[in-house]
Parts: structure tokens; sequence; C-alpha cells
């Protein structure tokens, strides 16, 4: 399984043998059942993750409402950001959907392989720039497209979520109850 880490790594910046061998030496792998917390509202982020198969969820709780706004699956990463990077409470929770592989990092391995290896430093940020991008592309189409629009867009980009997610979910994170996604999906079929 951590070939799968590697290779996503080899596809930044091609890593010596040496590097490859660290970075496996130091991976820590562990399977998640489904329902398992990663992170929960309030509490401060000491690990980030990669999803080596399965499927993380982020959610936030809002008047006692779940709302969806990430899906992470295979070959993405999973980090809270703020709460990881300026060591403060977090302001959502992170959810196994389905039965996950992850791998697990925290800041101490981190910090070992940059001073061995300062290359690490430049992978892990054009790993963030990435997620960056993905994230602003996220918040982007909740602003400007319709309900309608992000499903199908969330259909076409990525279907396997439909056969891993509960339509209750999916219907949060694209912004409408559940009522109205069946509404919606109705409408595209009798299209």
């Amino acid at each position: 399984m951590v070939d799968k880490l590697l290779k996503y790594f080899n596809q930044i910046m091609p890593l010596t043998e040496e590097e490859a061998h660290a970075i496996a030496e130091t991976t820590t792998i562990k399977t998640f059942k489904k329902g398992t917390i990663l992170l929960r509202e309030g509490q401060i982020s000491a690990e980030a993750y990669f999803v080596l198969d399965g499927c993380v969820r982020q959610f936030y709780l809002v008047n006692g409402e779940e709302r969806t706004n990430n899906f992470f699956t295979e070959e993405q990463w999973v980090v809270s950001i703020k709460s990881f990077s300026e060591n403060i409470p977090s302001d959502h929770f992170l959810e196994c959907c389905i039965e996950s592989t992850l791998v697990v990092g925290n800041r101490e391995k981190e910090e070992g392989l940059y001073r061995r290896f300062p290359k690490f430093e430049t992978i892990s940020r054009k790993v963030m720039e990435k997620v960056f991008a993905d994230q602003q592309a996220i918040m982007a189409t909740h602003h400007t497209d319709t309900p309608e629009e992000r499903y199908l867009r969330l259909l076409k980009s990525r279907p396997d979520l439909f056969q891993k997610i509960p339509q209750y979910q999916i219907a949060s994170y694209i912004g409408v109850k559940p009522e109205s996604l069946s509404r919606i999906r109705k409408r595209l079929t009798e299209k």
C-alpha cells in the first residue's frame, strides 16, 4: 500500500531510492471502520492523512445539522489545515464514510523527514498548493453553481462517490435537503 504514496510523490518530484526508503520506513498505515471520527470540532488536529482506499467526509455542525463540505477519496490528502498548522481547535469534523485505509502522518515525522531531506519541504509545498487549489475550486462552485449544476459536476467528476456515500450526504454537499436532491434526480432523468 505504501507504493501508492510513493507513486503519488514521484509524480510531484522524482524520489531517490534513499528518499523513497525513508518515506516507506516512517509511514504508518491504518484501517479505520466506517463511522470513525478522525477529528472532532473543538479538537486540535495533530495528524494529516493520505487516503489509500476509502472515503473521508469533512462536515460542520450548524444548528445541530450536519453540513458536508468535502469528500476525500483515493490519493487525496485529508488535512485540517488551520487547526494542524496553527495548533488551534478545529471548527469541523472528519469522519470515515466507509472503511478507509489511510496513511497517518504527524508533525514530528514530517519535521524529521524535512531535516534529513530538505527536498521534502518542496514536495510538501507542492502538495499544499494542490490541496488549496482543489479547495478553492470547490468553494467557487458553491458560490456560482446552482444545486443542480453542483450535482451534475459531482456526478461527472467523481462518479465513484455515488457508490460509496449515502444520498443524504450528497444532498448536504450540494447544499440541499434529501427531498430536493430526489427532485433534481427525477428532473434530470425526465430530460
